[in-house]
This record gives structure tokens, C-alpha cells and sequence, in this order.
């Protein structure tokens, strides 16, 4: 036989489990020839059962290799030299990335043909290889990572009264029909590798920081994070008007901060491994993203309210979860809300970033260790407040934080603390007694707990 190995042909002395590895190597290449029942110089030794072994050859690439591939190889029997060997043809497949399905379509399950020899493919290499196959969004693709577990984000959806099982899992896009776990799965999951740095500073031009922070974690739970991160940043001053009603002016519409901060994580190309990125400083908070806008859509689009979802199954997911109010009004609230100030939000869009510029409403906010953060201006004809002996919290400080929640949905520990000028402990313990009253309950848990109107 005057056959070689190469990128093209593989020789197998009998079937074994490697032959998968070779099959989804062609498959992922340029195709090729495994020859079984050839030693490995050549020399043909033949098999004795070429049924049983066809047999194998086609169970395996009907039940052990994903996506279906069978429309891609041929088997056959040969007689070489008079001994009966073999032929198992693939063609390059269409649908690439091919991986094994024990493993998943990650370099562990992933092969492709170097020279003679199989290879494990790089993360980059998978990463081309589903870009360069039939348009399929980021969402929708298979996951590198298969151990995945959602205890935070069901969480979420236990707090909405939303199951969260494998058939919601399924119908909401997680996995894919195969039963495999898709890039929306890992967005969702413990294990997201997709994060937001957020950096304060103390100065216009970025040089002297007062603090930064990355947040990591499944995507709702970022989002909750930052907001009750930004809320802190968000400086409030409150003063009681002639009518006697309190008035409380923040530095930048919370309704603004957060429809920025829900555009900055759902309409994020993640593919693209770099961090989401908020700078907030004394004039403006800056959100910026990787990857501008979605294909198709202009600046002049994006501004006239026209929405294209770079990634609609997530952006259901928080529709759901009741942290999006409307589809496709984000950018339409923002500019609205700035609509009769002298500063305006900045768009800044390239074909490779995304950047939006929040301005300060107040034109000299104070800095985090400016005492002005905890000043809160009293009337002096405010009304007398009652206050429970139990717990140190008067009525106002309930309605204040009844008000805030029917404003924006949700209030964390630190937003109370902030808008009643309470302690820490006295904040934490005035929203105890409001769940224990049934007037709030409670959402998530640790560092991502917040409370909502209980319905």
C-alpha cells in the first residue's frame, strides 16, 4: 500500500474510541480518509469483523459527535491487498464547530487536523470557526463551558415567581436542542466570565482615583450590583418644600442611570472578552462597551428609537424578570429626561466601541469625601415625625422608601441607607420590619439582596 498519513489520511489498527477524535478533526478541517484495519507504517493488517466495525464507525458518528453528522461521511468495506479493511470518509462539514458530546465544544471536545495528527483546537480557533458558520447569534451558540449551575439567577426568578427548570431552561433558550448549554446559559450562569469595571475619580481628567471595583457573577445580579453601586455615587440633596412634601435632588436621574446601565449589559457584543467599563466623575458618569452598534443600525437610528437586539433572548430574560420595563425605549428615556437641560447626554459610537456620557445635573456635584454626600437639608417647618421606639425609624422614613421602590421597581440596603439618612444597621433593620409587615419582600441573597412592593 503505498498510502502515507497526512492532513488527509489516518491509519487505525482497529476501531477504538481516537477514531471519533479523527472523524471530527476532518470534519472541522478539510476532510479526509480513515483507513482501519492499516497499521501505522502502512502495512495493512485487516480486521476481522468489517461488519461489526462499520457498525461502530456509524453509532459513533450518530450518537458520540455533535452537531449531526452523518450527512458527512461515508463507510465502506475494501478489499486492500486481500484482506478486508475499513474506509471511513468525511467530508468537511458545513456547521462547524464538530466536538465530541461527552466533551462539548470546548478544546477538550473540539479537534482539528495538523500534518498527520489530530489536535485539540484553540478557544480562538473555536471562537472563528461558529463566527465563520451559519449566522448565528453569540446568545445561541454552544457554550465553551459545560459545568454550569444557575443558584443566582434562580434566585431571580424565584423572587419573580418564574420556574427555572430544564424546560425553561430550553424554552428560554439555555440549551439547544442537542441539550447543550449555550453562550446565554454561561451569561445567566455562577460561572460568567463577563464583567463591568467601574472606576470613581476625583478629577475631569481620570488621574487621581477615589476607588474602583469589578463585578462579576450572572448577568441580573451584576446588573443589581451596579445599580446599588451606582445609587451610592449618586449623591442626593433633600429639602422640604413650601408645599411640606419632601424634595429630593440627585445628581443624575436614577431612572437615566439606569437605563444606561441595562443598555450597557444587554446590548453588549459578548463576544468580545474585555469588560464593560463606567467611569464615573465629578461632571459625568461615562458607560462604554466593545463592539458599537449592531450591524445594520446607525446613530441616527439608534436616536429616532429604532432598536435592533444584539441579543433579544437575554433581553426577554430581564423583560421577565421585570428589570426592563419596555423593549427598545431605553435611549428614547434617556434623552428625554434630559430634554430641557442646557447639558446633554453624549453618544459616542466607533465601528469597534460604544460610549455614553450621563452629565451632572447639579453643576459642581460633591466628590465621595466631600461632607455634603450625608448632608441632608431640613426645613425648619418640617413636620413632626413619629418615631417607632422599637426600631429608631419614623413614618417619613417608610414612605420615603415606599416611594422609591413604586418609582424604580427595586431598593437595595445602601439605597435606603441613602435617601433616610439612616445608619447602616438602622436601614438594614427598617426594611427587616417592612418584609416582616408585608409591605416588602425580599429578592436574592448576599451582596445582591433587594427588596420590592410585595403584590
Amino acid at each position: 500500500m503505498e498510502l502515507a498519513e497526512d492532513e488527509h489520511t489516518e491509519f487505525k489498527r482497529a476501531w477504538s474510541d481516537s477514531a471519533k477524535r479523527s472523524i471530527v478533526a476532518f470534519a472541522n478541517t478539510d476532510g479526509g480518509t480513515i483507513y482501519i484495519g492499516v497499521d501505522d507504517d502502512g502495512t495493512v493488517i485487516g480486521v476481522k469483523d468489517p461488519d461489526q466495525c462499520m457498525r461502530q464507525a456509524t453509532q459513533a458518528a450518530a450518537n458520540a459527535i455533535l452537531p449531526d453528522i452523518l450527512n458527512f461521511i461515508s463507510v465502506s468495506t475494501n478489499h486492500m491487498e486481500g484482506l478486508p479493511v475499513v474506509v471511513v470518509q468525511v467530508r468537511r462539514g458545513t456547521h462547524p464547530p464538530y466536538y465530541l458530546a461527552d466533551k462539548g465544544p470546548r478544546p477538550a471536545g473540539v479537534y482539528i487536523r495538523s500534518g498527520a495528527a489530530s489536535i485539540p483546537a484553540t478557544e480562538t480557533a473555536i471562537l472563528d470557526m461558529l463566527r465563520q458558520s451559519a449566522p448565528v447569534a453569540y446568545e445561541d451558540m454552544p457554550s465553551f463551558q459545560q459545568q454550569l449551575t444557575f443558584i443566582a439567577t434562580k434566585a431571580f426568578f424565584d423572587a419573580s415567581g418564574i420556574p427555572f427548570g430544564e424546560h425553561q431552561h430550553r424554552s428560554l433558550g439555555l440549551l439547544t436542542p442537542d441539550g447543550v448549554y449555550t453562550n446565554l446559559a454561561l451569561l445567566l450562569s455562577d460561572q460568567c466570565m463577563a464583567s463591568i469595571k467601574v472606576a470613581a475619580f476625583a478629577d475631569i481628567g481620570k488621574e487621581a482615583f477615589q476607588s474602583r471595583s469589578e463585578i462579576t457573577g450572572p448577568l441580573p445580579q451584576q446588573f443589581e450590583q451596579a445599580r446599588s453601586l451606582l445609587s451610592q455615587y449618586n449623591h442626593v440633596r433633600s429639602a422640604v418644600g413650601p408645599d411640606m412634601r419632601r424634595v429630593d435632588e440627585y445628581d443624575f436621574p436614577p431612572d437615566v442611570l439606569r437605563e444606561a446601565l441595562l443598555n450597557l449589559i444587554i446590548h453588549r457584543d459578548y463576544g468580545i472578552s474585555a469588560p464593560s467599563l463606567i467611569s464615573v466623575l465629578p461632571d459625568h458618569i461615562e458607560f462604554v462597551n466593545l463592539g458599537g452598534l449592531p450591524t445594520g443600525l446607525t446613530k441616527q437610528d439608534m436616536l429616532n428609537g429604532i432598536s435592533v437586539q444584539r441579543n433579544p433572548k437575554l433581553a426577554s430574560i430581564f423583560y421577565r424578570l421585570r428589570l426592563v420595563e419596555a423593549y427598545g425605549t431605553g435611549i428614547r428615556r434617556i434623552t428625554h429626561a434630559y430634554a430641557h437641560m442646557s447639558a446633554k447626554p453624549v453618544f459616542s459610537i466607533t465601528d469597534h466601541t460604544f460610549s455614553l456620557s450621563i452629565p451632572a445635573l447639579a453643576p459642581n456635584p460633591p466628590t465621595k469625601e466631600d461632607p455634603a454626600i450625608s448632608t441632608r437639608v431640613q426645613d425648619s417647618h418640617s413636620p413632626t415625625k413619629r418615631i417607632d421606639s422599637h426600631s429608631g425609624h419614623t413614618d417619613e422614613h417608610e414612605s420615603l422608601i415606599r416611594k422609591y421602590v413604586r418609582d424604580h421597581g427595586v431598593i437595595t440596603r445602601a439605597e435606603a441607607q441613602q435617601i433616610t439618612g439612616m445608619s447602616q444597621a438602622a436601614a438594614a433593620r427598617l426594611l427587616r420590619a417592612m418584609v416582616e409587615k408585608g409591605r416588602l419582600r425580599r429578592v436574592g441573597n448576599g451582596p445582591s439582596t433587594a427588596y420590592r412592593i410585595k403584590e
